[in-house]
């Protein structure tokens, strides 16, 4: 097995943003705009997982799965009118979960949460 690579390290949070391990990339806590819109925090957040996987030298296309957490499952639409401008029909399989977030702000915080898996070989 080569080396597992883990960056955008949160020693606060005890968590890795990035782990490379193998061929596939595990991106943790992609998050934007909070405390804005349903649309803009998803939107953020997809822009939050490019720049991440850019520092890698990966696109949104090297995405496999994602996983979307919601405070209200209801918005899922909007998620995916948000997606097939981000992936142009070439989507990433996913799943969507309704959450209680622990983060500040509450209800008036952070609506939307993505992790994902990514391919580089």
């Amino acid at each position: 097995m080569s080396e597992i690579i883990r960056s955008d390290i949160n020693e606060k949070w005890a968590h890795s943003g990035i782990v490379e391990a193998g061929d596939f990339v595990f991106i943790n806590y992609c998050v934007g705009n909070i405390g804005q819109s349903i649309e803009n925090q998803i939107d953020g957040a997809f822009d939050h997982l490019s720049s991440r996987l850019e520092s890698i030298g990966l696109i949104l296309e090297s995405v496999v799965k994602i996983d979307c957490m919601f405070r209200d499952i209801w918005d899922i639409p909007v998620m995916e009118k948000v997606i097939k401008e981000k992936f142009q029909g070439k989507y990433p399989a996913r799943k969507s979960i309704q959450t209680e977030f622990a983060h500040r702000g509450g209800q008036d915080g952070l609506l939307f949460q993505l992790d994902a898996i990514a391919f580089k070989g």
